[in-house]
């Protein structure tokens, strides 16, 4: 067996100590650096036969045996090294072996450097944990009124899954409780939860934030770069709140962030694998967005897979006496007194319209609360605004809103049984009804139509 020039130009520049040793046992060649670890002078190995010159030497019988032996300890008088030994094999015959051999010092450095960087890993998933939490489990959403309990058996049963989840809904309605919820409910609920609220930051700004950057990519940008939230959440959630604010170029790196499931650093090459589910949440018709050329139709697919419709408080009536319980309850923790509400007061709060939704209704409490002398709340303490035209609050009228609702319901559901309940039958009832199977699926679910 004889090296060319190549091969032992390559070898040569090895920092590893390499012999090699024919089919005979004699060796053939050594680098420099086996000499310089090992002490063994050039000129009293090379052709000699090797267990001749080093006792004990376990490569002839690599050998013999074709076996591999890896990961021998082996010490001289000054140092200790690890040698990895191969039989060299062409064409079917044992024609020689190989020894490759690491310092015990150079291994060891190896080995502290990567349990230095797990612990700094693991030291640093911790910190997110900790800090990334969700904070809501469903048993957090207070729900009596039957709408709102089959909201919520719904979000339950999405939880389960890895797909992603668009909330939509009024504002102050508990789109956020409702993917804090979701996360711990879901397999991912000890890995991190992230929140991105996306008409906060302009364009530049939410892009390095989600997707991180490299060192010197822009001006003002950190030394040695930033991590984005989804490698951050990787393994968790994303919560991308008002998501319809999301500049529309930049919607475009997001689906495919979604598509892919890989992200690409401002300035770097790097495709970054990640793994997150993504909930988003909205307030505004992502539909009529569409249609106004402000939202992608082919990311609006890739988010809605799961739509969760929250209704507004003045569509789910009944959760209002036990909001108002939880939020006195919280009031008299806070002043460490009673707080009691008139019949007429509670009468005006479910007669109310509330725009503000859950929001407004807790504030609203907040406020009457502190207009009391004695804490027992009457129509009077509470804001102006509710307290104008006080008895039209009081008169049963049925809105024409009601009337659309009912008609929509109607409609679906008659569809439905005369097309069917399969994908294809969905389809067909949508070009029916005239409206895209997207719309059909958001009103099947706003409206909690059985399929």
């Amino acid at each position: 067996m004889i090296l060319d020039r190549l091969t032992k130009t390559i070898l040569d520049s090895l920092h590893e100590g390499i012999l090699i040793i024919n089919s005979e046992g004699i060796v053939i060649y050594v680098n420099s650096s086996y000499t310089k670890i090992t002490g063994i002078d050039y000129n009293k190995i090379v052709g000699y036969k090797l267990d001749e010159v080093r006792t004990g030497a376990m490569l002839p019988n690599v050998v013999k045996t074709g076996k591999k032996l890896l990961r021998v300890k082996r010490k001289t008088e000054d140092l200790e090294y690890i040698v990895n030994m191969t039989p060299i094999i062409l064409e079917g015959q044992i024609r020689g072996a190989i020894s490759v051999v690491m310092e015990l010092t150079d291994a060891y450095k190896l080995t502290k450097e990567l349990e230095k960087s797990n612990k700094m890993i693991n030291t640093l998933k911790h910190e997110i944990k900790n800090v990334r939490k969700a904070k809501y489990t469903f048993d957090d959403i207070v729900a009596e009124d039957e709408r709102s309990l089959k909201t919520i058996d719904y979000a339950k049963k999405i939880s389960r899954s890895n797909l992603p989840v668009h909330i939509y809904g009024e504002s102050g309605t508990g789109k956020e409780l409702f993917a804090h919820a979701i996360h711990n409910e879901s397999d991912r609920r000890e890995e991190p939860f992230i929140i991105v609220n996306c008409a906060n930051l302009d364009k530049q700004l939410l892009e390095s934030e989600l997707f991180g950057y490299e060192e010197g990519s822009f001006t003002g940008s950190l030394k040695g770069g930033k991590m984005g939230l989804f490698e951050v959440a990787s393994g968790g959630t994303i919560f991308l709140d008002e998501i319809a604010e999301i500049d529309y170029f930049l919607q475009a790196k997001l689906l495919r962030v979604l598509q892919e499931k890989t992200i690409r650093r401002i300035g770097g090459i790097e495709e970054i694998p990640v793994d997150v589910r993504v909930i988003s949440a909205t307030n505004k018709s992502l539909e009529k967005e569409i249609e106004e050329k402000r939202f992608r139709q082919d990311l609006f697919y890739r988010i809605n897979v799961f739509p969760l419709y929250v209704f507004p408080l003045r569509d789910r009536k009944n959760d209002i006496k036990v909001l108002v319980r939880v939020f006195m309850e919280e009031i008299q923790r806070d002043y460490k007194r009673n707080v009691g509400i008139t019949d007429n007061a509670m009468k005006l709060l479910y007669e109310y319209n509330w725009p503000g939704n859950i929001r407004e209704l807790k504030n609203t409490i907040a406020f009457a609360a502190n207009m009391t002398e004695d804490f027992n709340i009457d129509i009077e303490h509470f804001p102006k605004h509710m307290q104008k035209n006080e008895d039209e609050f009081f008169l049963k009228r049925k809105k024409l809103a009601d009337y659309v609702e009912e008609t929509e319901i109607y409609a679906i559901k008659k569809a439905l049984q005369k097309y069917g309940y399969t994908v294809n039958g969905k389809k067909k009832c949508s070009e029916v009804l005239g409206i895209s199977l997207a719309t059909l699926y958001n009103k099947i679910s706003k409206y909690n139509i059985e399929v």
